[in-house]
């Protein structure tokens, strides 16, 4: 797999071979081979491979890694540092890499799942190259599979299992292009037929139902909680809501997937009703970045029973929709010329910006004019709800309609 990066006269490929493999990220999916490759990189370019947990060290094992290899360096051989789920790491974690990349101490490969562009420090991100990895092909994961079974040390070669190709092709198919998926489910088949068995297409498939009786991080039942877990939060029931995050994070999921989810929700479900819920909720986001685990849950909780008993408001999102469609049905609608942009004379003279009204110089900070188009005159797209800091918002739309309407009667009129 991976034939864009590894395929004769690619870059990877290239440097590999050169020996000068310097700090890089790679960023794709689970179960593609990202530990795999760095592996082979350490092995190929015959540097010490050292792996390094997020979740289980911390800035003092960085110190220790950075001296060992630095008498390493004295000896003539080099470091690989292996940071699996690179976007885990909290700030101190990879400030503590920073120089230690910079003077070459360390060779950092980063692995992650996630935007590296979001997740890894700016200082850190302009001192590694990022390599996209793809999904592995069916044909790629017949290979693995094919392996698996005569692989003595790590495999099923012990085992003497027959594989039908019908059942090798299935799982192939069926595995998202994770091998470490298509290689659980290989495991469960065999175990289901026993040493010596046969695994038929039908065994196949029931081992690829078998894997969503426990959590799964990239199959249907996280999709299940996740969606629990946001429904949870809509429906203002924070007990629902802390209960499925737990079972993700336990479950072993990234709990930067509930920060997005959150995040999102604080917008499309709560919206201006508490225009706070979308700060706490990024502020809580950054907190649980600077802490990591397991101190970063505490923000991470504290959003989550915010979020579930703020006021709930979906004008936002009603807004959003409204003003799209309109758009959509009116895309060659000419800007009003009182509120167009003037920077020249020729345009003043065309009448660019002519009866524009500065809000600013009356003391009400509010002149009532048109700012849609003619054929959108008096369109409301956001019409606010009735909880929270909406009613605020409303009392205020209703007196700029009051002005509006009382700007438009003819003189002398009440």
């Amino acid at each position: 797999g991976q034939e864009q990066l590894l395929a004769p006269g690619k870059p990877l490929r290239a440097a590999i071979e050169s020996g000068s493999v310097g700090s890089m990220v790679f960023w794709g999916p689970p179960g593609i081979g990202k530990t795999t490759l760095a592996r082979i990189i350490a092995h190929h370019t015959d540097r010490e491979f050292v792996p390094f947990s997020a979740v289980t060290e911390g800035v003092p094992r960085v110190r220790e890694i950075v001296a060992e290899a630095e008498r390493r360096r004295d000896l003539g051989r080099g470091t690989i540092l292996f940071a699996d789920e690179i976007h885990r790491f909290n700030k101190a974690q990879q400030d503590a890499f920073l120089p230690h990349v910079e003077a070459g101490t360390i060779t950092l490969i980063g692995a992650t799942t996630e935007n590296p562009s979001f997740e890894i420090i700016g200082a850190l991100l302009s001192r590694v190259r990022v390599f996209v990895l793809q999904p592995l092909t069916p044909r790629d994961l017949d290979v693995v599979i094919r392996a698996a079974l005569f692989d003595d040390a790590r495999g099923l070669g012990g085992w003497h299992v027959v594989v039908a190709d019908e059942a090798i092709a299935l799982i192939a198919d069926l595995a998202d292009g994770d091998a470490r998926r298509a290689l659980t489910v290989l495991e469960a088949a065999a175990m289901h037929v026993g040493r010596g068995g046969h695994v038929t297409a039908e065994v196949a498939r029931e081992a690829l139902q078998l894997r969503f009786a426990h959590f799964d991080k990239s199959g249907e039942e996280t999709y299940n909680v996740l969606s629990a877990f946001h429904k949870s939060l809509r429906g203002s029931d924070p007990q629902g809501a802390l209960y499925w995050m737990a079972r993700f994070v336990e479950g072993g999921g990234d709990p930067m997937v509930l920060f997005r989810r959150a995040i999102a929700m604080a917008a499309e479900d709560i919206g201006l009703a508490d225009p706070e819920a979308l700060k706490l909720a990024v502020a809580a986001r950054d907190a649980f970045h600077m802490l990591g685990p397991p101190e970063g849950f505490l923000p991470l909780t504290e959003m989550i029973v915010y979020l579930a008993t703020a006021p709930k408001s979906n004008s936002v999102v009603r807004a959003l929709h409204a003003a799209l469609d309109a758009a959509r049905g009116t895309p060659a609608e000419p800007v009003p010329m009182h509120i167009r942009n003037a920077p020249t004379g020729l345009m003043k003279e065309l009448g660019y910006g002519r009866g524009y009204q500065y809000a600013h110089a009356v003391p009400e900070a509010y002149i009532p004019q048109e700012y849609l188009p003619e054929t959108l005159r008096g369109a409301a797209f956001y019409d606010p709800g009735a909880f929270g800091f909406e009613k605020e918002i409303a009392k205020r739309l209703a007196w700029w309609a009051d002005l509006k309407r009382k700007a438009r009667k003819p003189e002398g009129e009440e």
